[in-house]
């Protein structure tokens, strides 16, 4: 059986690597702690499986978190400007000459994830199952990429993988402790879930919320997700906080509502909130260090006029659709 893990540990693996090349770059000012930073976030990653399995304490776990955030939050991350990759007027001439061919690998990742989730649960051999069960789109998602990897050295004919590894390291830098936010803030919603934020704010919607109006529950359902995920930055840290509230007390128990419909839906609704918050650095601001924009929100701003009806459209979709 081909198990979820083992693409978290093909992660780890990749973040054992840069912190191995950053502490190498000798121009960084700051190799070694750079280097602690992202060796500790890849050693994670196998260290959580044995965790889990509670083979292993998980205290050390967490003192590797929090060393994680010291490192970030006193500034001890930095690059170098020794990239053994491409220079920006290399790119530029093999885009030009590429063209629209470059977007074949990116292309290649939501089809094989979408394959792997469909056609997954489905594969088995003497009856036992290929794929670990429930875990089939994220063992798709590990898998695309790795074949997306591999149609783009095919069409770049490049043979080397020091290559993906050189600019994956150069882009993981350039991101910085972004990297490990969406992580930290999904954990943050479980958090909020354990500590009953959700059972709170459920309480104080049944008092406001009019008798044995749906369409007021599916707007404040959906209008929260948007608004927990513009202050905690991410829509699987606002979803636990919220389906415990409103979505399955109300909408599914109260409304019987169709869950699949609902909470799908409700997702779609949240990330309309990743579209307006900086909360969500990953999304909104590494773009702009990224594509080396004047103003810190150009991305905010641009998409801002498709939040705000793209919410609309979600709450008519769930009311319509999901009871």
């Amino acid at each position: 059986m081909i198990k979820v893990e083992w693409f978290y540990w093909l992660i780890a693996a990749f973040f054992i690597a840069v912190a191995v090349l950053v502490v190498r770059d000798q121009t960084n000012p700051r190799r070694l702690s750079s280097a602690a930073f992202w060796g500790l976030l890849g050693l994670c990653f196998p260290y959580s499986s044995f965790v889990v399995a509670k083979t292993l304490p998980a205290w050390p776990l967490g003192l590797a978190v929090v060393a994680i955030a010291c490192i970030a939050g006193f500034g001890g991350l930095a690059h170098g400007t020794q990239e053994k990759t491409t220079s920006p007027q290399e790119r530029q001439r093999l885009a030009d000459r590429f063209g629209n061919k470059l977007f074949v690998p990116v292309l290649v990742i939501p089809l094989v994830t979408g394959l792997f989730a469909t056609l997954g649960p489905k594969l088995s051999v003497g009856g036992r199952p290929v794929l670990q069960p429930l875990s089939e789109t994220v063992i798709g998602l590990g898998a695309s990429a790795l074949v997306a990897l591999a149609v783009a050295m095919w069409l770049l004919h490049d043979r080397h993988l020091a290559v993906p590894l050189h600019e994956g390291r150069r882009l993981t830098e350039n991101i910085g402790w972004a990297a490990v936010l969406p992580q930290l803030l999904a954990m943050l919603g479980l958090v909020f879930a354990t500590a009953g934020v959700g059972k709170a704010i459920g309480s104080s919607a049944g008092q406001i919320l009019p008798k044995g109006s749906l369409l007021a529950a599916v707007v404040l359902y959906c209008v929260g997700m948007a608004l927990f995920t513009i202050i905690m930055g991410n829509a699987f840290a606002a979803f636990p906080v919220m389906t415990a509230a409103i979505g399955f007390p109300l909408l599914i128990q109260h409304y019987h509502g169709t869950a699949a419909a609902v909470f799908a839906i409700g997702m779609l609704s949240g990330y309309c909130g990743t579209l307006c918050t900086p909360m969500a650095a990953n999304f909104n601001i590494v773009p702009v260090a990224l594509l080396e924009l004047k103003s810190d929100y150009a991305v905010i701003r641009a998409q801002l006029p498709t939040a705000g009806p793209l919410l609309a459209c979600n709450i008519a979709l769930m009311y319509f659709l999901a009871f």
